[in-house]
């Protein structure tokens, strides 16, 4: 690895999160309880993760002219990271998401993209020196899939480690899955990419054969509270996550990834940085909201 600096590539949301004791049904409306406003979107939560557990973040993304974008630029700062590679769009709005929990911590969630639909290739071209420079490249699937494409490009051509979480879960080619280093799908996003329905280590370990068959050097596969999947040339096993009591999923898969990054940036193996991401994501579960439940380094350590 060139340098342990990490570059996240990807969305900012701002959550708009109602509280309710069931979600709803088709059709159904149901009353809810507590309201409240978060940052988020799937990019800049992993880089707040990163950056709590001591990572030097940089967040390449895009927002609006509007007060969810300014608001957004200035937590980013205040938690650490290099914002200068956020770029401000004239057209879009910044993106929101609705988001709904009940009193088991699941949740449901809608995303207005607005300006994340907009980080274009072009965008990536003003960027590419600092992409090209980082040790680390983490995305996900909340920009559009050219520009993911793009930036795993000039990543791996570079000589970074690239990272992708595929969330939102959709099918993706051969081609961006053959230059990846690291895929962290959940099960749900396993079956999209592989045809596999994972409900055990057995299916687990077959559809990550099948991933590596694209050209995927390590896949981990997240499962929840059981922990993460791991297959790669050394590793093929179940590493358990601790047992917690779980109240708002929301960003658990950011927080995993954010954490995974950074062990990684400090050079842990692979078993030991899946290990750190399921302690870091178990943390983030017990709390409420998305970039507030990322946990800091000394309560992981």
């Amino acid at each position: 690895m060139k340098n342990s600096s990490i570059v996240v590539v990807g969305s900012s949301n701002t959550d708009m999160v109602v509280l309710t004791d069931h979600l709803p049904a088709g059709g159904e409306t149901v009353l809810g309880g507590e309201f409240f406003m978060n940052p988020g979107g799937k990019g800049a939560n992993q880089a707040v993760a990163a950056s709590r557990l001591g990572g030097a973040v940089t967040f390449i993304a895009k927002i609006g002219n509007d007060i969810f974008g300014k608001q957004a630029v200035e937590l980013l700062k205040k938690e650490g990271i290099n914002t200068s590679y956020i770029l401000e769009d004239p057209d879009h709005p910044s993106g929101i998401a609705l988001i709904t929990v009940d009193r088991q911590g699941e949740n449901c969630i809608v995303v207005a993209s607005g300006s994340n639909a907009n980080l274009r290739q072009g965008d990536i071209q003003k960027v590419k020196e600092i992409i090209q420079q980082a040790g680390i490249v983490l995305l996900q699937l909340e920009i559009p899939q050219p520009s993911v494409e793009y930036v795993v490009q000039i990543a791996a051509a570079a000589g970074a480690k690239v990272i992708l979480n595929p969330a939102p879960a959709r099918t993706l080619p051969d081609e961006l899955l053959g230059r990846l280093s690291i895929i962290t799908p959940n099960e749900t996003e396993t079956e999209i990419l592989t045809g596999i329905k994972i409900k055990d280590e057995e299916s687990a370990e077959r559809a990550a054969i099948k991933l590596r068959e694209k050209g995927v050097d390590t896949v981990i596969i997240t499962m929840g509270s059981r922990g993460a999947f791991v297959f790669n040339d050394d590793v093929c096993e179940m590493i358990p996550a601790p047992a917690v009591q779980a109240i708002d999923t929301t960003a658990a898969g950011d927080v995993f990834n954010g954490a995974l990054s950074v062990a990684l940036s400090e050079n842990k193996s692979i078993y030991e940085a899946v290990y750190y991401a399921c302690s870091a994501a178990s943390i983030s579960v017990t709390r409420r909201g998305a970039q507030a439940s990322a946990p800091f380094r000394n309560e992981i350590i």
